[in-house]
């Protein structure tokens, strides 16, 4: 009876309808991606995409992006202008139906723009539903109109407010995000330029300038080079064999448009667009490049001698290594495997790419012979050394195999054997793994401590890297190969954590991990597998009453809401002058400062950093695959220049340190 009650209940009054915007701000995540300082950045891509468009198109090559003092953004284009006509259909200026109306766009139309990166046709009306306001000016046919809005909704119809200057047409928009949707809203300036500095390269006809009005900061990006200085810029902290080879053309109706060069490192670094859409997942574009690439190479290297018959194979991966590229393709209709645009499906894409690939490589290599040699002598060494490799396999077993290496970091392993429960923590130091030995979750959380640093993997080949104790500790208690033979679904845990000191040498040691993840064992950072723990800096106790502050600012909050004055507070560096009461317990707040985590013992470590239900970590992901490259270059290279730039620009992001 029961049942039959609840079935009654549920009639047509439970059917909701979510019109016009409405589903955006309900679900918001679902349009971009979160509602963190990812989502908020997202708004001004999508908007700049629309312009982007236009330039594909052949009508502007002048962006600009101003973050104004007030936090809202603009971006404006000297393109054509959205139309302002009214819509047959809907009855209204066009204008107001690409700005409120969710899958309304010219991008549906290949006539109107016969390449385009937004394929939903839902950026601009999102960015309109996710702000505060948004107010949208458009100059085209000699005149200027307007329309703004609130939270998605018109406050007027669209109105002719002045005339354009003679030749004037484009289109600009200002908004405020909501801060009813963002957790945050201050846009930050170097996100911002990440990706328009990638937008640039890979559309060299482009001027794309930023300018933040809070501080006065401006960048200004224009690479005639395009494709060409994209690598250099990838490769500025490597030593490069050669200048980059350029390859460019259009094969069954695809647009392809090619970089790449060799260096004397061990990394493989590519990097593949299409329609100015990182696939970071690669797809048939970048399968028709290693094709041809392996293919040409290894016909070249034969036909002149520079690889001797039985002597040794070589592979697709031993033409690859200490290769830098990066591959753009245009195509008018791209099929991407799932939702988030990562990986092309378009077969005749491989096709074409193979193609030009290997007509044109073939033609470079014969004009450039001293080229060609360097590049087939490189992939020899890289042969050669390849069989160092296979040590690793043995590696990658579980328990068992554990039990026989006499390794300096031992793994206190966990209970539960299934990889979706367990996590594992990299720990700095045998001090602080004992302590967090005996403060974690046996059930499901491992131990690894490592003494001392690792290897800086950036700077070293196969057989030095597996020379390194710490780093076949890790290998092998993750359980997933490594390298070439990586499968991260055979990983032992689905978390794994980084938990160093909240010091130089911690962040260090950190910077070190991440970069061997990165090089090695990327697709656990990809898959989301990589976390940074978050320890405490301070704990602050008056009386029975005890928190933890992870920054200045926690601290800072944590006092005004315990009324402390500052002639209350007491740090436990001078102890002995710490007031009592009569039971000898202080009287005051006292500060406890944090430097290393075998500061603190197992309890508070499992309270603060390693308890689920009460921890912060961070997640580590990949915004950007090329920008991470380059980082993780510049800081782990052998060019000190490069990192001693990026450390005097950057410091001022540093938190202060008691060291």
């Amino acid at each position: 009876m029961a049942n039959e009650t609840n079935n009654n209940e549920y009639s047509a009054k439970n059917i909701n309808v979510l019109k016009g915007l409405e589903a955006v701000r309900m679900r918001p995540a679902m349009y971009i991606g979160d509602i963190s300082s990812r989502g908020l950045h997202h708004l001004i891509n999508e908007v700049v995409d629309n312009s982007i468009d236009e330039a594909l198109a052949g009508y502007c090559d002048n962006i600009k992006i101003t973050l104004n003092k007030d936090e809202t953004v603009t971006v404006e284009d000297n393109g054509r202008g959205i139309p302002v006509d009214m819509h047959p259909i809907e009855k209204k200026s066009a204008l107001e139906v690409v700005m409120t109306v969710l899958h309304a766009g010219g991008k549906f139309d290949k006539n109107t723009y016969k390449v385009s990166g937004g394929l939903h046709g839902v950026g601009v009306s999102v960015v309109n539903a996710l702000s505060e306001w948004l107010k949208v000016e458009v100059k085209r046919d000699g005149k200027i109109y307007c329309q703004e809005y609130e939270r998605g909704i018109p406050k007027y119809a669209v109105k002719e407010i002045g005339v354009a200057a003679k030749g004037e047409s484009g289109t600009k928009t200002t908004f405020r995000p909501d801060a009813k949707i963002f957790k945050i809203t201050t846009i930050k300036f170097d996100i911002v330029t990440e990706r328009m500095r990638e937008l640039a390269y890979l559309n060299k006809n482009i001027c794309i300038s930023i300018k933040d009005e809070r501080d006065g900061e401006e960048e200004v990006y224009h690479f005639k080079g395009g494709l060409v200085e994209f690598v250099q810029y990838l490769d500025s902290a490597r030593e490069a064999l050669h200048k980059p080879v350029y390859i460019e053309g259009e094969r069954e109706g695809t647009i392809v448009e090619i970089s790449f060069q060799y260096n004397s490192g061990y990394s493989e670094n590519l990097f593949s667009y299409v329609n100015n859409i990182n696939t970071h997942e690669g797809g048939t574009h970048l399968v028709g490049f290693k094709t041809a690439l392996t293919r040409t190479l290894n016909n070249y290297g034969y036909k002149n001698g520079l690889i001797k018959e039985g002597k040794i194979n070589l592979t697709g991966d031993d033409f690859r290594e200490g290769l830098t590229g990066v591959i753009s393709c245009k195509v008018a209709e791209p099929q991407f495997e799932g939702q988030t645009k990562t990986k092309l499906g378009n077969s005749e894409t491989k096709t074409a790419v193979e193609t030009l690939v290997g007509e044109k490589l073939a033609e470079f290599l014969e004009e450039n012979p001293s080229v060609g040699k360097k590049i087939i002598e490189k992939c020899m060494r890289a042969a050669e050394a390849r069989e160092a490799s296979r040590k690793a396999r043995e590696l990658s077993r579980r328990k068992n195999a554990l039990d026989g290496f006499g390794l300096p970091g031992k793994l206190a392993d966990c209970s539960i054997s299934d990889p979706e429960h367990c996590e594992m923590y990299i720990v700095e130091g045998n001090s602080a793994g004992g302590s967090a030995k005996q403060g974690r979750d046996r059930r499901f959380q491992a131990i690894l401590p490592l003494r001392g640093k690792i290897l800086n993997v950036e700077k070293a080949n196969m057989n030095r890297i597996l020379e390194n104790n710490e780093i076949k500790t890790m290998i092998t208690a993750i359980g997933a190969g490594w390298d070439l033979d990586f499968d991260y679904l055979k990983a032992r845990y689905k978390k794994i954590i980084l938990m160093t000191d909240a010091d130089v040498d911690g962040s260090h040691i950190r910077t070190l991990l991440l970069t061997f993840f990165y090089r090695h064992m990327k697709d656990l950072i990809t898959n989301g597998m990589i976390y940074i723990a978050q320890p405490p800096l301070y704990r602050v106790k008056k009386g029975k009453e005890e928190y933890y502050a992870f920054d200045d600012a926690e601290k800072d909050e944590i006092l005004k809401r315990m009324k402390v004055s500052g002639k209350e507070v007491i740090t436990d560096s001078n102890p002995e002058n710490i007031p009592t009461d009569e039971s000898g317990s202080p009287r005051g707040v006292v500060i406890s400062r944090y430097k290393g985590l075998g500061e603190m013992n197992p309890e508070q470590l499992w309270s603060t950093t390693m308890n689920p239900e009460t921890r912060t970590v961070l997640q580590v992901s990949l915004e950007s695959a090329a920008n991470a490259d380059k980082i993780f270059e510049t800081l782990m290279g052998d060019d000190v220049e490069p990192r001693r730039a990026f450390i005097e620009k950057n410091a001022k992001y540093v938190r202060n340190l008691d060291i």
